[in-house]
């Protein structure tokens, strides 16, 4: 029964129409050389910003390049990078944060104190610096934002984690002589996981943000290649002779944006429609 309330709590309209668009972004994004009609970086200084047409969808930018292919080009740099930032910060926070709150005292405090030192810095701002180190680039944008992104997700971890540790079922780990390590990625894990995924699909539409914001500035991708951030920094001066150019990558990245959050509302929702989402804000700040 209640596993039928939650099924009619997911399936909603706008979970549907969000889900079969985040869908249609992945298949065309990943598989754009199948479905791009033109090379994305090829130049053709004979039909610079050309109207729509049957030949060029949605129509030239200011190099003559087909702006369609460009998008799909685009749109697999940036949900491919956006996946990496989540990958990367998952695969640092989330043992850091069940270390942290499974064992407490000095490891935990150390723990809040270097992510209080890294959440007390705005997100875009800490990884300007980092890229500023690194250098640009598309690998080292990823980076510095995933390492910005640590902190949130060893958090929510590690509350998580504080709430299964003291359970009757980790007790009886203990009381077996299971070892640590089991206990933590084997019982404690899988257990926290429904709301980590939750939380982490929700991130995702952070990421597409911070990436082509990074971009935007042109600490991102590099030319000749694209993303959707890059797309709009080119097309910028040209938002009100050729409107298209930065409309097309803008309404791509509102449209995947809004479509990960309604998604993952519903995830949350069918986990469990009584617990409250956890905010980044939150996670920042608290």
């Amino acid at each position: 029964m209640n596993k039928q309330k939650n099924a009619s709590g997911f399936f909603t309209p706008g979970v549907a129409v969000s889900f079969a668009l985040l869908l249609a972004v992945i298949v065309v994004s990943a598989f754009a050389p199948l479905f791009a009609p033109y090379d994305p970086t090829a130049t053709d200084l004979t039909a610079t910003l050309q109207a729509p047409s049957p030949q060029h969808i949605l129509g030239t930018d200011q190099n003559g390049r087909d702006i369609f292919s460009r998008m799909l080009y685009g749109g697999r740099t940036t949900i491919l990078g956006s996946l990496a930032i989540v990958i990367f910060s998952m695969l640092i926070g989330i043992p850091m944060g069940l270390v942290s709150g499974y064992f407490g005292g000095a490891v935990d405090k150390l723990m809040i104190r270097l992510t209080d030192i890294i959440v007390s810095f705005p997100t875009l701002l800490l990884a300007f610096i980092f890229v500023g180190v690194l250098g640009r680039g598309l690998k080292n944008s990823v980076l510095a934002i995933g390492i910005v992104y640590i902190p949130m997700t060893a958090r929510l971890t590690r509350s998580l984690t504080l709430a299964e540790k003291n359970k009757g079922y980790v007790d009886a780990l203990r009381t077996s002589g299971c070892p640590v390590i089991k206990i933590l990625f084997l019982q404690i894990l899988p257990n926290c996981l429904p709301t980590l995924s939750s939380q982490l699909t929700l991130d995702i539409g952070y990421a597409i943000i911070d990436l082509a914001s990074m971009s935007f500035i042109g600490l991102g991708v590099q030319l000749p290649d694209c993303d959707w951030g890059a797309m709009l920094e080119e097309s910028r001066n040209l938002i009100f002779t050729h409107p298209l150019s930065a409309l097309a990558p803008g309404i791509a990245i509102a449209v995947t944006v809004i479509s990960v959050n309604i998604f993952s509302d519903g995830v949350q929702r069918y986990i469990d429609p009584t617990r409250r989402k956890l905010k980044r804000s939150v996670l920042r700040h608290g």
